[in-house]
């Protein structure tokens, strides 16, 4: 596929390279599409067959669509969007800005318009804003013979066929769910009802996150989850690959704040040198100003570091080990709260477990530290002077302290951004980093105050 990026120059022929790319498969269209600018982009649409530009439209892998959408003549715009997986559009235009966005939204027909306009009514992280509305669904008094009729008329229209929704013929509340597989094994002059698994269809709200969606597909085992109403209509179905594309995306998210930083919008080689610093260096100079923190804090210890120039070489080693600790129970809880193993009731039953547990791995680090301090004094590689055993002591204890410390915060800040109403991922491993090594250094100074008082201090 990218040799064909340089058999032709986009910029100039785009109608040349669109013929190459007629008989490629969706997927790699977009891995072309790309790498072009979105006016060189939409051209290239253009130059495809109109059934071949929606499939291609309708990849969740295609870069800065809204764009390209834009960059396309308003009136080959409207039947390319018509056509569309109404989840996909509705995405679209979430993208899109004014006055573009309501200019193309009047281009739709009106059932299709509708249908995006519902969709957006939703909120970006529930079930409904991902969902799709092309379903098949047939009343319960049909038989399976009329089923399969009903699908073979309408399957061109519909984004999958996973399984048929059976509804109420009176009320339209959803009954059953039947997975193609066993209809298509049933006897045609059998009630459709009578292929339904004898169970109650697993259902989610349109207003559920897209995580009680996704949880929901991986718990029984589903290709698709119906979202239904309060009363139990059915309005759309989540799909599985829906569902992977939409955890990709806020994994993605969740990874970049971890790391200090604000989601990014776009692919990393396509951002704006500009706003690649605006999302970043917010970040950065907040966690310079927390280290500015760290600087008073050993200020205010200056004359024990003056008494004792022997406690400074082992700054690093406590701030490090305290930082550690806080980061790996801050990932390891944000990880735990994103597929509901704890909630925000639990917190006390965390910190009682992380409690034992930081003293436990701070003890190992002392003692590591400890025998270190021992092994160069013995060996002769540093001297510690007369009293390196209580240095070792000041340090091993210390690592206990700052390590449960560690531990503790790392695993409770998240059940505090969580009950705040903030993403528990921007707890990130520098903000945690940050906060215990201030405390971690009034720890470390404080023990040292306690052990040295009379010897160095």
């Amino acid at each position: 596929m990218n040799d064909l990026v340089t058999l032709v120059d986009p910029v100039t022929d785009p109608a040349a390279l669109a013929g190459r790319l007629r008989e490629e498969s969706a997927p790699d269209i977009v891995e072309t599409l790309n790498q072009q600018r979105p006016a060189v982009a939409a051209a290239i649409l253009l130059g495809l067959t109109a059934e071949r530009a929606v499939e291609v439209l309708d990849q969740p892998g295609l870069d800065a669509v809204e764009e390209i959408v834009e960059a396309l003549p308003r009136d080959r715009a409207g039947p390319l969007l018509t056509g569309m997986a109404a989840d996909r559009l509705a995405d679209v235009f979430r993208l899109m800005e004014e006055p573009g966005r309501s200019d193309l939204l009047e281009r739709l027909d009106p059932e299709t318009q509708g249908t995006v306009r519902a969709l957006l009514a939703y909120p970006e992280e529930s079930a409904g804003s991902i969902m799709t509305t092309e379903f098949v669904s047939v009343p319960g008094n049909w038989t399976v013979g009329q089923t399969l009729d009903h699908i073979r008329r309408v399957e061109r229209t519909r984004e999958t066929v996973y399984s048929v929704y059976v509804l109420d013929p009176a009320s339209h509340v959803l009954l059953a769910a039947v997975p193609l597989r066993r209809l298509i094994s049933a006897e045609t002059g059998a009630s459709v009802l009578s292929a339904a698994p004898g169970k109650r269809p697993v259902t989610v709200s349109g207003h559920a996150s897209r995580d009680d969606a996704a949880r929901l597909i991986s718990k029984y085992d589903l290709l698709a989850v119906p979202v239904v109403d309060g009363a139990g209509h059915l309005i759309g179905i989540v799909t599985v690959d829906d569902v992977i594309d939409a955890m990709v995306q806020r994994q993605t998210e969740q990874v970049q704040r971890f790391g200090g930083m604000e989601a990014l919008d776009e692919p990393y080689l396509r951002i704006s040198f500009g706003e690649m610093l605006r999302k970043r260096a917010g970040w950065l100079a907040v966690l310079f100003l927390g280290e500015m923190m760290t600087a008073s804090a050993m200020q205010g210890f200056q004359d024990e570091l003056e008494k004792a120039i022997v406690l400074t070489l082992f700054i690093p080693l406590i701030m490090s080990s305290g930082g550690n600790s806080g980061s790996q129970a801050t990932s390891l809880l944000i990880r735990a709260l994103a597929l509901d193993e704890v909630r925000l009731r639990d917190w006390w039953r965390v910190a009682l477990r992380e409690l034992p547990t930081g003293i436990a791995l701070g003890a190992i680090l002392g003692g590591l530290g400890m025998a270190r301090i021992a092994a160069w004094q013995w060996l002769g590689f540093h001297d510690y002077g007369e009293h390196w055993g209580l240095v070792a002591c000041t340090v091993g204890a210390a690592l206990i302290g700052i390590v449960t410390f560690g531990s503790l915060t790392g695993s409770m800040l998240p059940f505090l951004l969580r009950r705040l109403g903030f993403d528990p991922a921007s707890a990130s491993a520098p903000a945690v980093a940050t906060l215990v090594d201030v405390s971690g250094l009034v720890i470390y100074f404080g023990v040292a105050a306690i052990i040295l008082r009379g010897t160095l201090l």
